[in-house]
């Protein structure tokens, strides 16, 4: 018997077989990924003002991104567990890194009335990278979309 792949039963080359064959393999593989990964959202919502409130909120954002079958990106609940906002040169890291994780992300979903300067700033890079842009109120129900 014969265990070379590339070779048929007979022992002669079979590329057309193997190539099939390993195109089949990689679809496969394909489709276990793309099962076993969520989209992901980017998370837009204000941090600064009343910051233990807006943690909190976006929490409840992020779960409700996750129950819509999204993997939330939510860098204003992330940063500020080992960066300061109020240094401003740690601030500037941290709105850098949120915009190249939005560049990751497929949708961004904004969220409350107000749109902070940080907000702003990352709804202004999606607009330019074509993502699309989906607002809800602090109710999590949707406005409108862009």
């Amino acid at each position: 018997m014969n265990n070379n792949p590339r070779l048929n039963s007979s022992g002669y080359r079979d590329p057309v077989a193997f190539e099939a064959i390993g195109r089949v393999i990689r679809d496969e593989r394909n489709k276990q990924k793309k099962k076993s990964t969520l989209p992901k959202v980017y998370i837009c919502s204000p941090l600064r003002g009343d910051v233990e409130k807006n943690t909190a909120d976006a929490v409840r954002y992020c779960r409700f991104a996750l129950k819509h079958g999204k993997f939330p990106i939510a860098t204003h609940i992330w940063f500020p567990l080992f960066m300061d906002d109020d240094n401003p040169e740690e601030r500037r890291l941290a709105l850098k890194i949120g915009l190249w994780l939005l560049r990751q992300c497929g949708e961004v979903w904004v969220f409350g009335e107000h749109i902070s300067e940080g907000m702003a700033a990352e709804i202004k890079a999606a607009k330019k990278q074509g993502k699309q842009i989906k607002y809800f109120n602090e109710s999590m129900e949707d406005i409108f979309h862009e």
